[in-house]
Order: structure tokens, then sequence, then C-alpha cells
């Protein structure tokens, strides 16, 4: 299937540019308001006619897909003049890609002047952790908590452990950014839905209960049908899709694409056993269902999304995830995907696209971060 529509982006982006002062100062008197995150990443689709943020991580893992950008002088600016830094990172995580990440972070830290060590701690009740006798000025989690919150650490910790998956969930996420999204959109005199992707939640073990499920069903299929409604609205092609994630967080475990309520009626064991495993091998209770935003980036005959890398609120680096054996509206976040930098991908249009709509959506997403962040404080 192929979704085709007008490129609405690119025909908008004189209007981006005509507004960039109103913009700047807008995104001034918001970060003015909230404690920035540290740090954060966002995954991005752009379908030429719409583009969205589709997750927002609070616990980046990808530092060392990063191959320029200043990311570490928003690092600073979100630290400060602090002097030992102490990484935080994932426990028992095998993945060598990820003992790249915690290198290329520390790196990046280093060069910013801090002095960095690395590793999970021992914590023992009411003394504050230290590193051979020194106690250190900041805690930075690299570590989605997935498993349980960290216990009292008599440091200072960032990005908060209260945003760990074991409470934050994505819709939080969605729900705290679309009052931002929705004030862009007004300032662009636009449709909110072209900088945003729509979203239900089922909670509480739905997929597990017949009469709940059914009911769920005919939301999907209310969703569906607002969906080809905007389809038609703007005059895109295609038949519009669903993705089911776990609300708690994933890396692109047990997500299932659907385009209709039937297909959830009719699921077998074992496509609901991958949708309900989680990482760690924890069960996923309550699940996002969100709406599919097709990739009309390629490269090299992949397709790729955008991933930018944001410190202090503001966009600091980027990489491209591609991946020559998904189509355009599929999960790239899988086995078979490579990252590709700025650099490497020589083509105008994205260049620009990346400047004007890409960064825009990404630095919304962290005022969104931000504000979950003060609600759960």
């Amino acid at each position: 299937m192929s979704y085709r529509g007008p490129n609405h982006l690119s025909n908008l982006e004189e209007r981006i540019e005509a507004k960039r002062p109103e913009l700047e100062e807008w995104f001034e008197s918001k970060r003015l308001e909230l404690d920035m995150p540290l740090y954060g990443s966002v995954d991005i689709r752009d379908a030429h006619w719409k583009v969205a943020v589709v997750d927002a991580n609070q616990y980046p893992a990808g530092f060392n897909n990063l191959h320029d950008g200043d990311i570490g002088a928003h690092l600073r600016e979100s630290i400060g003049d602090l002097r030992h830094i102490h990484i935080w990172p994932e426990s028992h995580n095998r993945n060598p890609a990820y003992t790249e990440n915690i290198t290329s972070l520390q790196t990046i830290l280093e060069n910013e002047g801090y002095a960095v060590t690395k590793g999970v701690l021992e914590i023992k009740e009411g003394i504050p952790v230290s590193i051979q006798g020194a106690v250190p000025d900041l805690i930075l989690l690299n570590n989605d908590l997935t498993e349980g919150p960290l216990p009292e650490l008599g440091v200072q910790v960032s990005p908060p452990p209260q945003m760990g998956w074991y409470q934050r969930r994505k819709s939080s996420h969605f729900r705290a950014v679309q009052p931002y999204l929705n004030e862009v959109a007004e300032i662009l005199e636009i449709d909110p839905w072209l900088l945003s992707t729509h979203w239900i939640v089922s909670e509480d073990k739905c997929l597990d209960k017949e009469t709940c499920r059914t009911l769920l069903a005919a939301e999907v299929d209310d969703f569906i049908t607002y969906l080809q409604e905007k389809y038609d609205e703007y005059g895109i092609e295609g038949k519009p899709t669903l993705f089911v994630k776990n609300d708690a967080g994933t890396y692109g475990l047990g997500i299932l694409e659907i385009t209709s309520g039937e297909e959830l009626l009719s699921l077998s064991n074992r496509k609901m056993n991958r949708l309900t495993y989680g990482k760690g091998g924890t069960d996923a209770e309550d699940f996002l269902i969100q709406e599919g935003v097709p990739s009309a980036l390629t490269w090299d005959s992949m397709v790729i999304e955008p991933v930018a890398y944001c410190a202090n609120g503001r966009v600091g680096g980027w990489f491209y995830r591609a991946n020559a054996k998904k189509g355009e509206m599929a999960n790239l976040n899988s086995p078979s995907s490579v990252f590709l930098s700025p650099g490497e991908i020589q083509d105008y249009a994205i260049e620009s696209r990346r400047n004007h709509w890409h960064m825009l959506v990404a630095e919304i997403a962290m005022l969104g971060m931000a504000a979950e962040i003060a609600s759960i404080r």
C-alpha cells in the first residue's frame, strides 16, 4: 500500500519562516515557565502532508549514533558548573550498541570539561552514593527504570527517576504536549493534526477481557473513521493504520499494526503474547493505540525517519534510522535498522525539512516532556 497526498509541509515552509520571530518568542516564554529536561530524544515521522513525534524518550540510548551537532553545549547549559558527573546506566545490558552509547555520552561530557564516572552503584541505606570515597555532584540517569524506582541516593539525580517506565506512560507525554501543539498550530494558522499523531488508550488489561475488547474494537473503528475523514479532507491516498504499543515503553517490542477493530477481536495467541511482552519480561497491561504516520523520506532505497537528540529543551544532534526491509508505514526500530548521520544524506529537501518542521516538533515535544516532569513533582 502506498500513501500519497499533497506536500503540505513544503508549501508551508515560507509560512514557518515568516512566523519564525513569533515562534522563537513563544518558545522562549514557554521555556521560562518550565524546568526543561536535561536531555531526551524523539522519533519523528514525516509524511510530506504531516509531521509528528511518535515517541519521546526521557533516557536516550543512542548517543553513539551522533557524529555532529552541539549536544554537548546544550548539556552544559542544563548541567551548569558542576564538576563530577556519574552516569547510571542500564543494569545487565549486554547490547554492544548500548555500551557504545554510554561511552559516547561520557566522551561528550568530558569534552565539556566534566569529570565523568559510570556504572551501577551499590546503595547503602542512609549513606549518599560515592565513587572511591568521592560523592558525585550529579547522578545522570541513563536507565529507564522499567523494573522499578531507585532508592534515595542522597545526591542530585537527573532526569528525575519518577519519569521511569515503572510509572510513566507514553500517553502522558502526548496528553501533556497537545496544548503546545495547538498553540503553535494557531500561530501557523494550520490544523493541529498536521503536527501531531492522534491516539487513544486501552487500560486495565482490556485486551484480556472479551467484553472490554469488543467495546475497544468499536472505538478503534470510530478512530479509523475519523482518520479516513482527515485523509479525504486533505486528499490523502491510502488506508489509515493504527499501532498498538505498550503504554509503558517498548523499545520496539510488542508493537502491533491494525487497520480495523475486527483485527483486535481476532488476535491469535501468538500475536497476543508478542503484544503483551515488555522489556525485561514484564507484562504489558495498558496500550497506546496510535495513528500510524507513513514516512515519505527515503535515502539509498531505504525508508528513513529522523531522530532528534535534545538537551535543555533544544535540539543538539540528529541521526536517521533507516531500514531497507521495511515499508513506509512500518515501525523501523528493529535489528535490521542502520543509522545514518545528516552528513551521509546529501538531500537539500530533507535538510530543509529537518531545519524547519522536524526541529519544530522536536522542541515542542521537549516542552511536553517538561510539563510531564512538572506534573510528577
